[in-house]
């Protein structure tokens, strides 16, 4: 079994630097069984969020494992339909009930939008409370994390965002380092677009090692100090996708795969706001209609 290496976020609190995402997978059943069988591959950190819808399955698994609660890092994330204070605190302990846990290892705002600031308070007295260990941020842009780092007492400790070889965000990766917020990578494999997964590129370096172009994506992502969490609901996959600790990419292979960068997302501009209206405009109305109620 791989033992996953970790890493100490800016509070002190280890995680691992690879784990296990359960995006898009909504059926309970399929997910539980997924998370158990990568926890039984050696996954220790889990990645959920309210969203997903699958919190509950994610929490089953954990109590169906033999692997101990302490030895798993347990992270979700909070809607913005729940982004106030008072919402948000209603919100982490629903989470907690859904995983059925007396405590999260992180726990981050979904999206930069609506009242992150009123959220994160809730974020920050539940950290205090013990019932997250470290709390952080998903997507969010390097200057609005500098606007949470200087209006909040309490840094992020981590930035979810997506970074793969065709959005590499070689200048948003690098200002939340130099501000010691650990970067966290979604969608590591775009989602297979451009076919990434026979990129001659990547299955190129892959061979020289005997591995895959997904491995090869998982090992860059690494070595540019990224957390990575994928996702595959196949036992094979999810061998092979921990499996990227025997082996290191030369300087010269870092280089060639930083020039497949295309600098475009594989899912939407988080910037531009009939976007943003359009999917987030719903869920931020409805949190405006219940504070003023």
């Amino acid at each position: 079994m791989t033992n996953v290496p970790t890493v100490k976020l800016n509070n002190g609190v280890e995680m691992p630097t690879l784990g296990f995402g359960v995006f898009q997978v909504p059926d309970l059943s399929e997910a539980q069984k997924a998370v158990e069988e990568a926890l039984a591959t050696g996954y220790r950190l889990i990645d959920t969020a309210a969203a997903y819808q699958n919190e509950e399955a994610v929490g089953k698994a954990i109590k169906a494992s033999s692997v101990k609660r302490e030895d798993v890092f347990v992270t979700s994330k909070l809607w913005v339909s729940d982004f106030s204070y008072r919402r948000a605190k209603a919100g982490i302990d629903a989470s907690l009930e859904k995983l059925g846990l007396d405590y999260m290892d992180l726990y981050l705002l979904h999206q930069p939008y609506g009242d992150t600031m009123g959220a994160w308070r809730a974020l920050q007295e539940a950290q205090k409370a013990g019932k997250i260990r470290a709390i952080g941020v998903s997507n969010f842009y390097a200057d609005q994390l500098k606007n949470l780092e200087l209006t909040m007492p309490v840094k992020p400790a981590l930035n979810q965002i997506e970074v793969n070889p065709w959005y590499q965000q070689e200048k948003e990766v690098a200002l939340n380092q130099a501000e010691d917020v650990r970067v966290e990578a979604w969608a590591p494999f775009a989602e297979g677009q451009h076919g990434i997964f026979s990129n001659p590129v990547l299955t190129e370096i892959g061979a020289k090692y005997g591995k895959s172009a997904g491995q090869v994506i998982l090992r860059w992502l690494l070595q540019r100090n990224i957390t990575v969490i994928p996702k595959s609901v196949h036992q094979k996959r999810m061998a092979e996708n921990i499996d990227v600790f025997d082996f290191e990419l030369t300087n010269e292979e870092m280089k060639t795969i930083a020039s497949l960068d295309r600098n475009e997302s594989q899912f939407f501009d988080h910037r531009d706001p009939k976007t943003i209206e359009q999917i987030f405009g719903s869920s931020l109305a409805a949190v405006k209609a219940d504070e003023n109620n």
